[in-house]
């Protein structure tokens, strides 16, 4: 699978793109407009700085070459046509991905393996809307991507097994470790053990217990863990932690959500890949 199309061009979708560039795949970057894709090369240079810093391989020669394989279009028809895999990165609601599919659905090659990136939601809810639900699965990666590379891959019950290899196989094609979920789970392994994390703390913070500096302190002084539940906050981008809470039973989340929002989002503080969420980052 060498041509690959990314739905969404946000902090992990971005990650995405790049580093299956960098790993020799030609990527077709796509969003909804030519406003957000005007973005783009600023957020390169901000990945480039990431591997130079993180990754001995990270040559000036390779970081520019990987820059040449990515494409950007605004137009989905456009963004499909060579498609050997999609992988969908756009914002983590059922609603949203759905029609994503669908629209997906009636303009790719009859070839073309669909993946999904949701956090926590279920490939089996998605897959009635691709048109292809046998083609369809999860492939989850963790944020800082060329970093933390585990990218999990999870079916649902009418997934094709060799789809499923398939796509284990590309995942190590584009540097991750590849994990097999054997069975549907909200939040795959890593969220599964995640996401109860970093609640406690939001937790912590909304209830104002302690400062979310303290609370980080707190978890990396006894731990020795190296970055507390905000600083991993900030690394997911505020919008995902809003989109999973907003809508929530527990007041505590929606309280939560609606802090993120008033605080952070609506003043353009979306993380580190921002500059700036519960942090400021150069």
């Amino acid at each position: 699978m060498q041509h690959l199309t990314v739905l969404g061009t946000g902090v992990l979708g971005s990650q995405i793109i790049f580093q299956s560039a960098y790993m020799g795949k030609d990527v077709v970057a796509y969003d909804i407009n030519d406003e957000i894709l005007a973005k783009l090369p600023e957020r390169w240079e901000y990945l480039k700085d990431a591997y130079r810093r993180d990754l001995a391989d990270a040559t000036d020669e390779k970081l520019d070459a990987a820059v040449a394989r990515i494409r950007a279009t605004a137009d989905l028809a456009d963004a499909m046509k060579d498609a050997d895999i999609v992988i969908e990165a756009v914002p983590e609601r059922l609603d949203i991905k759905q029609q994503t599919w669908e629209a997906v659905a009636a303009v790719a090659p009859a070839h073309t393996i669909f993946a999904t990136n949701s956090s926590t939601l279920l490939p089996s809810d998605i897959a009635p809307f691709t048109g292809r639900p046998e083609k369809f699965l999860a492939l989850h990666f963790a944020n800082e991507v060329w970093k933390f590379n585990v990218g999990e891959v999870m079916g649902h019950e009418g997934t094709d097994p060799e789809v499923f290899e398939a796509v284990a196989a590309f995942a190590a094609e584009i540097g991750m470790v590849p994990v097999r979920i054997h069975k549907e789970q909200p939040g795959y392994v890593l969220n599964s053990l995640l996401v109860p994390f970093l609640d406690a703390a939001a937790q912590l913070f909304v209830k104002g217990i302690a400062s979310p500096e303290d609370i980080d302190n707190t978890w990396r002084i006894a731990t020795g863990a190296p970055s507390g539940p905000f600083q991993i906050f900030d690394v997911v981008g505020m919008m995902t932690p809003y989109y999973l809470n907003a809508n929530s039973d527990d007041p505590i989340k929606r309280e939560f959500a609606e802090i993120i929002k008033r605080d952070y989002i609506d003043k353009g503080y979306l993380g580190k890949g921002s500059g700036r969420g519960f942090y400021e980052y150069k």
